[in-house]
């Protein structure tokens, strides 16, 4: 250890797991559910906006989203996500966990309700709408990503840490899974009730009316776990470690954490005001000693997640057109637009069945056990390697007899990217930087990697249109192609590789181990020993 540390912070990381755990677990990872329901959903209902809104009398395919507005629909969630990461991650270290956790959940819910209405029934007044709260539906979700993270992590012990921490973010794995069960659900039930001839033969009455609820009460479904859990979430105590080093109120800290883990616990005000006057524990974020400390570590967590975040999140925004490259999705002209929406609803739930959901647990099993380190190279490795097997030779997994082989292997990147480092790169921002600057740190990296979806997003809307006229979306210039989008991914996998070198390995350390929390600005750290009246210092 650093130095002797706070006996309420010693009993947090030796504690045995207990009850409370999973329910810091449930109550955090509910927010997750909600995360990751409402930035995924959109791409299963972007086609049947395209239809209702967008659709031209005489045209021989269904109507799409124009290419700015289909990117500022996919995008815009992107745009809130990062502002919300970097101001709520920033004022999590100055208000304290607690207080901003319940703000990001309510805005949450208000602008998933929000986002099902519209201002209006012309396509302008609707996108514009549906942008506006998506905008702040982001702004929500960003929050959720610094504040969980570091509750999780403040409320773990060093044992299992990062089990906790990465089963939070497992929920996201369910909450794709729900978008697609809730779409299969609701299309279902509307095609079921209003039957509608293909586009082919008859293109107006191919878009029921009733089509126009089916998107709305998709969207809206995201607000109901968010609003379940915002009562247990104003019940959890602050953090004791943010009580304690940042708020330096140590009884507190004490009395909170008692009732948690039903112990006594000394109070140590005394210690606390020690440890606050001690040299090396008053650095910001902008100065050298951070730089010096942590310089390194911040670069490896952003441009990690980063580089990650670009290959992950384009791949589940066009994975609906790569379904269609390969037949598993028939020519829009064929079905009706609730059939359409169902077809595609189907193969992200598959996906996110058989890949998605088993990467993220597989993670939760093993991070205590071989480390975030080698999870995050293997990860980003074999991302790589799948990424040029699905890409060199792209002609051949488009013929018929081989569509089954391209799934195998587009559904083992996604299972890399989940035991591997979409896990890791949120694990561990959350544990290597100092309390009172954990929840900016976590921000800032998180937002690096929403600016990475933004380039996925964005970008990929584009390149991975056909240089063929007849295979491209309507409105989209020629981009390079999913074959070439697949390479260029596999170069972006492969430097996530090399970046992961400068994120250290936290396995098994406590959060003040890992931050250096103590140690003054020579590189030594104060120590006292027990039963000794003086503190002298070591050399590190």
């Amino acid at each position: 250890m650093a130095k002797e540390q706070l006996q309420v912070l010693n009993a947090l990381d030796v504690a045995k797991t207990q009850w409370y755990h999973f329910t810091a677990i449930v109550i955090a990872g509910m927010g997750f559910f909600t995360d990751a329901y409402d930035l995924f959903c959109i791409s299963l209902v972007t086609k049947l906006l395209g239809r209702i809104y967008y659709h031209h009398e005489g045209a021989g395919k269904p109507g799409t989203l124009p290419p700015n507005v289909s990117a500022a629909v996919n995008g815009v969630a992107f745009c809130g996500t990062l502002a919300g990461q970097l101001f709520f991650g920033w004022l999590g270290d100055k208000l304290g966990r607690k207080k901003v956790y319940g703000m990001t959940l309510m805005l949450m819910v208000i602008a998933s309700v929000a986002s099902g209405l519209s201002f209006g029934d012309r396509p302008k007044a609707v996108m514009a709408t549906l942008c506006f709260f998506r905008f702040w539906l982001g702004f929500g979700i960003g929050g959720d990503y610094p504040l969980s993270a570091t509750i999780m992590s403040e409320y773990a012990n060093k044992k299992t840490r990062g089990a906790f921490i990465a089963a939070v973010f497992a929920m996201q794995g369910f909450g794709i899974l729900a978008g697609g069960m809730v779409a299969i659900i609701v299309s279902a039930s509307f095609k079921a009730a209003y039957p509608a001839p293909a586009y082919q033969d008859n293109a107006l009455a191919s878009t029921v009316p009733a089509a126009d609820y089916v998107w709305r009460l998709i969207l809206m479904f995201g607000a109901l776990p968010a609003a379940l859990t915002y009562y247990w979430r104003m019940k959890m105590p602050e953090t004791a470690r943010y009580t304690a080093l940042v708020a330096k109120n140590a009884k507190q800290a004490a009395s909170d954490m008692s009732k948690v883990l039903q112990v006594e616990i000394e109070a140590e005000q005394e210690k606390v005001e020690r440890f606050a006057q001690e040299r090396g524990n008053d650095f910001g974020l902008f100065s050298k000693e951070f730089l010096r400390r942590h310089g390194l570590h911040l670069l490896g967590t952003t441009t990690t997640w980063f580089l990650l975040d670009i290959a992950f999140y384009s791949q589940n925004l066009f994975q609906k057109d790569i379904f269609s490259a390969i037949g598993w999705i028939p020519p829009a002209k064929t079905m009706n637009a609730l059939e359409e929406v169902f077809r595609i609803s189907r193969a992200q739930t598959l996906i996110a069945l058989c890949s998605t959901v088993p990467g993220y647990w597989f993670t939760v099993f093993f991070i205590d056990r071989i480390g975030r380190f080698a999870i995050q190279l293997m990860g980003f490795f074999f991302m790589t390697v799948f990424m040029f097997a699905l890409a060199i030779p792209y002609t051949h997994w488009t013929h018929k007899d081989n569509r089954i082989g391209f799934v195998i292997i587009y559904s083992l990147t996604f299972f890399f990217a989940n035991f591997g480092p979409n896990a890791t790169t949120f694990v561990v921002p959350a544990e290597i930087f100092p309390a009172r600057l954990r929840s900016t740190c976590h921000g800032i990296s998180a937002a690096s990697g929403k600016a990475g979806a933004i380039v996925g997003a964005f970008g990929f809307l584009y390149a991975a249109q056909s240089k063929d006229p007849s295979k491209r979306d309507a409105g989209y210039p020629a981009g390079i192609g999913v074959k070439n989008s697949l390479i260029v991914l596999g170069c972006v996998n492969a430097l996530g590789m090399v970046f992961t070198f400068l994120v250290p390995e936290s396995k098994g350390k406590s959060l003040e181990e890992m931050s250096k929390e103590g140690e003054d600005e020579s590189g030594s750290v104060e120590m006292r020993q027990p039963g000794a009246n003086d503190i002298r210092t070591v050399p590190v």
